[in-house]
């Protein structure tokens, strides 16, 4: 065999080598752990701003295990705490649940914890929630119940939301995000209200991305208002940017 040969040969089994050897090296991690950070210009929830539509800081972290369990924990600034006479600044919510799927349809089911530290109001506004969600295509039916007062509702245990919201991959990084939804209060019907958005986000690469979302809701506006009066359910814009790492 001419030289030229054989170091080609020996080129080409080297390069095939490291290749296996890498892959051998990188099995499916069994799990991952994420974090996020970011601003939008108002913390919008089911459609009611939580930040008396002022700009929100946010932030969280996800662990997720290869057979589907995940937990995680997020926080957000807001302000509705103290316009309804309480001391909490900070919304912190802790979640975990299983995530699997049967044929084409996905499915997720957990419980999701939102915390007020220090709140300081009569009726507490921590409340709990069962989720179960299915998703079909780029479809997603997503039903939450309250095992516990409802976010300070009197006598509002068994309340109820549920939500369809699809999400269309338009390409380069660019989606578009429909969402309709149904608040029902229970024993408090007159807070009850349907909430719809639409949202444009954008994968800026590196971790980092961008939306803008056009919220509303035919929430009252006379019971869901900030204290100098303005409507917390209007529609409008929402800007976001995160960082995810």
């Amino acid at each position: 065999m001419k030289p030229f040969a054989q170091s080609a040969l020996i080129l080409v089994a080297a390069a095939f080598g490291t290749s296996a050897f890498a892959q051998a090296k990188a099995p499916e991690p069994d799990y991952t752990v994420s974090f996020n950070a970011g601003a939008v210009t108002d913390y919008r929830y089911r459609g009611i701003s939580q930040s008396r539509l002022k700009p929100a800081l946010q932030g969280g972290v996800d662990f997720s295990h290869k057979s589907g369990v995940y937990l995680g924990a997020w926080g957000s600034t807001i302000k509705w705490i103290k316009d309804g006479g309480g001391d909490a600044n900070l919304e912190l919510d802790l979640y975990g649940g299983y995530k699997g799927s049967v044929g084409d349809i996905g499915y997720d089911v957990g419980l999701l914890r939102y915390q007020y530290p220090s709140h300081k109001l009569a009726v507490s506004p921590n409340t709990t929630e069962l989720y179960g969600a299915v998703t079909f295509g780029p479809a997603t039916l997503k039903y939450s119940h309250a095992t516990t007062n409802l976010f300070g509702f009197a006598n509002s245990k068994n309340s109820s939301y549920l939500d369809l919201s699809a999400t269309f991959d338009m390409g380069d990084g660019w989606t578009v995000t429909p969402h309709i939804g149904h608040q029902k209060v229970k024993n408090n019907g007159a807070f009850s209200y349907t909430d719809y958005s639409v949202t444009v986000g954008k994968d800026l690469g590196n971790g980092l991305s961008a939306s803008a979302m056009v919220v509303g809701t035919d929430a009252s506006k006379t019971l869901y208002v900030t204290p100098a009066g303005k409507f917390t359910g209007k529609a409008g814009l929402v800007l976001g940017v995160k960082y995810s790492f």
